[in-house]
């Protein structure tokens, strides 16, 4: 019995391994490609730089200082939104959880179902009259697009925000009331420090989401002033189907190093999180 669960093991081991090789390899192929050669990378993409394709940090540079808009501003821009968006949704919808579990007659479970019925609609079935609305209440900008993120990224966070608001024992809240807090001194001093794992989990899912996203950015914002880094990297495509490969490779290997780092940090609450929010009510 022992060597059968050692064997069932050294297989799952070695199953997990070859998926996680498999995953890792579009990174590794494109961290290889940002010192090479344009040429080399377009003849022989899955062979590592030599002598001749090497050419240091040259991509990166160039992809950098590429064009006219500076790439910092598109950096400052991709941190404002994905800081400021993934804030509000946090905050909103962790208090849109809390209100709606805890008094739970009908309005509250239709917002619920709402919440929920918006993370099965696809994108591209509301993204032009999105576009169109955003650009009629003056939304295409760093600060409008937030109120956008907020939007489509409620869903999710609802879900998970109530999944774990069931979970906290009602006691806690009242002897809150006793002792004479009010409804936002219970949420923000009882209730917020309790859903902190799921409050990581949420952070991270939607952090991950809008710092790679790019159309929604590029239907909402005036991309002429204002560029987030996915869109930054698409205008290194040129005419006539002319990319510069090298720059758009370094540029993507500088836009996911940040993302990359973030999810490292703070994996070990994903998992936390969501097992937490995974209760019945």
């Amino acid at each position: 019995m022992f060597k059968k669960n050692a064997i069932g093991k050294t297989i799952t081991t070695i199953i997990m391994t070859l998926i996680s090789v498999v995953y890792i390899s579009p990174i590794f192929i494109v961290l290889m490609n940002s010192f090479k050669l344009k040429t080399s990378i377009s003849a022989s993409p899955f062979v590592l730089p030599g002598a001749e394709s090497y050419v240091g940090l040259e991509n990166y540079m160039r992809g950098i200082t590429f064009g006219d808009y500076p790439f910092y501003k598109s950096v400052m821009y991709s941190i404002f939104i994905t800081v400021f968006s993934t804030l509000a949704i946090l905050l909103f919808t962790s208090m849109t959880a809390w209100y709606i579990t805890r008094v739970d007659n009908k309005i509250c479970r239709g917002i619920y179902y709402f919440c929920v019925f918006s993370m099965i609609v696809p994108f591209q079935m509301v993204m032009y009259t999105l576009s169109k609305t955003a650009d009629t209440l003056n939304l295409s900008n760093p600060v409008g697009i937030i109120v956008v993120y907020l939007g489509f990224g409620a869903g999710l966070a609802v879900f998970m925000f109530c999944g774990f608001v069931k979970s906290i024992p009602l006691e806690i809240e009242e002897a809150a009331n006793i002792d004479g807090c009010g409804p936002i001194r219970t949420f923000f001093g009882i209730v917020l420090p309790i859903m902190k794992p799921t409050l990581i989990s949420v952070c991270i899912l939607e952090t991950m989401w809008i710092w790679n996203d790019y159309l929604l950015p590029y239907l909402v914002l005036d991309i002429k002033n204002y560029r987030t880094i996915p869109i930054h990297i698409q205008y290194l495509n040129g005419s006539y189907g002319q990319s510069d490969i090298g720059a758009i490779m370094a540029l993507i290997v500088l836009s996911i190093i940040p993302i990359v780092v973030f999810y490292f940090t703070c994996q070990k609450h994903i998992i936390k999180g969501i097992m937490a929010g995974a209760v019945k009510g």
